[in-house]
C-alpha cells in the first residue's frame, strides 16, 4: 500500500514524483488536497482514501473507509442512485459520513458541489442532471436529456451549467432555485463528451471527447467562435486550462498528456462544404448519377480539405501536413494547393506531449506546486511534477 518513490533529475523534463498503489479495482477518481502533501482517491473497490506524504516520502493511507456501492467520482460515493457528503477532519485521521443525496434512478456520471449557492449538482445515466439543497437535502430541479448525461461543469457566479452527453452535444442551462431555463446546445464533437472544463475569468469552455478532440467555446466573446485542437490518439478523458500560465493541459486514455499553449494566435478551422463533385477538378462524387451519366465517368470517394473546407477528391488531397496554428497537430488531409501555401514555420508545433504511461481517465493540478496527479483503470495513482512543463520543454513521465 506505499508509494513508490522516484528522485527527481536535473532536466527540463516532467517526472514522476511518487507512484501510489494499494486499490483492488480501478481509481476512478483522485484529487491534491489543497496546502497539504496528500491525495484523495475513489476506487471501484468500494474504498475512499486519504493518502499522506509521510517524513519517509511515501505516501500512506491516513483514512482508508469503505461504502455499500462502487465509487465512481469525489464527493460521489455510489454511482448508481446517490452522492454522499462525508466530513474529514483537519488531522486526516478521521472521517465522518453527513449526508446522502438521492439524486439519481441509474449511474452517477459526475458531480460538484458550490459552495455560493449550497447546491450538488449531478448528472447520471438516468439521462438527467439535477441540484439539490446540501443544508436540506432536498431536490430542487432536474432536467432529462436523450441520452446519457456524461459530465458538467458550474458558473457559481451566474448559476449556468454545462452539461456534456453521450450524442456529443453540450447544452447550456441557467439553474434556478426551483427551475431552469435552456439557453443553447452547442455541437461541433461527433463522439461522446469525455470531459468539460470551465474557465469563469475569462470565459471560455473546453471540451474532450471520444472523437480525440478538444474544442475551446468562447462563451463570453458571444461570437460563436470555436478552436478545434487535435493532438490525442485516444478518448480525451480530463482537462484543465491554467489561467497563469496561458497553458490547457489534456489527458487521454492511452496515457498521453498534451499541454497547449494557448497564448499565442489561433485560426478557426473551416466548416465543411457540400457539394456534388469535386470543388478543384470538378469530377462528380459517387452519389451524383447524373453527371456519372453525362460524362460517362465513374464517382469518386468525397473527402474535405481541413485548411480551405473545400470538398474534394483524392487526387486533389494526396498532401498531408500539420497545421498547428488550426489545431493540428498531427498530419491531416489537405487539397494540393493549401499544403502548398504551408511554409515551414508554420509547421511549428504549438503544443507538447508526454507520455504518463498509464490509462489516464481523471487527472487533477495544483499549478501553485506545480503538481498534478492522474489515475486510471490499471489501479495506479501518479504524483507528477509539472514545473518545468509550465515554461515548455518535452518529456517521458515513465519511472526513472
Amino acid at each position: 500500500m506505499a508509494a513508490e518513490i522516484h528522485s527527481r533529475p536535473q532536466s527540463s523534463r516532467p517526472v514522476l514524483l511518487n507512484k501510489i498503489e494499494g486499490h483492488q479495482d480501478a481509481v476512478a477518481a483522485a484529487v491534491l488536497i489543497p496546502r497539504e502533501d496528500g491525495v484523495i482517491t475513489v476506487s471501484e473497490d468500494r474504498t475512499i482514501r486519504v493518502w499522506l506524504k509521510r517524513d519517509s516520502g511515501q505516501y500512506w493511507p491516513s483514512i482508508y473507509h469503505t461504502i455499500s456501492g462502487e465509487c465512481e467520482s469525489i464527493p460521489q460515493t455510489d454511482p448508481f442512485t446517490r452522492g454522499s457528503e462525508f466530513l474529514i477532519s483537519e488531522d486526516f485521521n478521521k472521517m465522518n459520513h453527513v449526508k446522502t443525496y438521492p439524486a439519481h434512478q441509474n449511474r452517477v456520471s459526475d458531480l460538484l458541489f458550490s459552495l455560493e449557492s449550497l447546491w450538488l449538482i449531478s448528472t447520471g445515466h438516468d439521462k438527467s442532471v439535477s441540484w439539490m439543497c446540501t443544508q436540506s437535502g432536498s431536490m430542487l430541479g432536474r432536467h432529462h436529456f436523450s441520452c446519457w448525461a456524461s459530465c458538467l461543469q458550474y458558473d457559481h457566479e451566474t448559476q449556468h451549467t454545462f452539461v456534456g452527453d453521450y450524442s456529443g452535444q453540450i447544452t447550456l442551462l441557467k439553474l434556478e432555485q426551483n427551475t431552469y431555463n435552456i439557453i443553447t446546445t452547442l455541437k461541433g464533437h461527433e463522439g461522446t463528451i469525455g470531459t468539460l472544463y470551465w474557465d469563469p475569468v475569462q470565459q471560455l469552455l473546453f471540451s474532450g471527447a471520444s472523437d480525440h478532440s478538444v474544442i475551446m467555446w468562447d462563451i463570453g466573446g458571444r461570437k460563436g467562435r470555436t478552436l478545434l485542437l487535435q493532438g490525442h490518439h485516444d478518448k480525451v478523458n480530463a482537462l484543465r486550462y491554467l489561467q497563469l500560465t496561458r497553458q490547457l493541459i489534456s489527458c487521454s486514455a492511452d496515457g498521453a498528456i498534451t499541454v497547449w499553449n494557448m497564448d499565442t494566435r489561433r485560426l478557426e478551422a473551416p466548416q465543411w462544404l457540400d457539394s456534388d463533385s469535386c470543388q478543384k477538378c470538378e469530377q462528380p462524387f459517387f452519389w451524383n448519377i447524373k453527371q456519372m451519366w453525362d460524362t460517362k465517368t465513374l464517382g469518386l470517394r468525397q473527402h474535405h480539405c481541413r485548411k480551405c473546407g473545400q470538398a474534394v477528391c483524392g487526387k486533389c488531397s494526396s498532401k498531408r501536413s500539420t497545421y498547428p496554428v488550426m489545431g493540428f497537430e498531427f498530419q491531416v488531409r489537405m487539397c494540393d494547393a493549401c499544403c502548398d501555401t504551408i511554409k515551414e514555420e508554420d509547421r511549428t508545433p504549438l503544443a507538447t506531449f508526454h507520455e504518463g504511461k498509464h490509462n489516464i481517465t481523471c487527472m487533477d493540478i495544483d499549478p501553485s506546486r506545480g503538481l498534478m496527479v492522474t489515475c486510471g483503470s490499471d489501479r495506479v495513482v501518479k504524483v507528477i511534477g509539472l514545473m518545468s512543463v509550465f515554461s515548455g520543454g518535452q518529456g517521458d513521465l515513465s519511472p526513472r
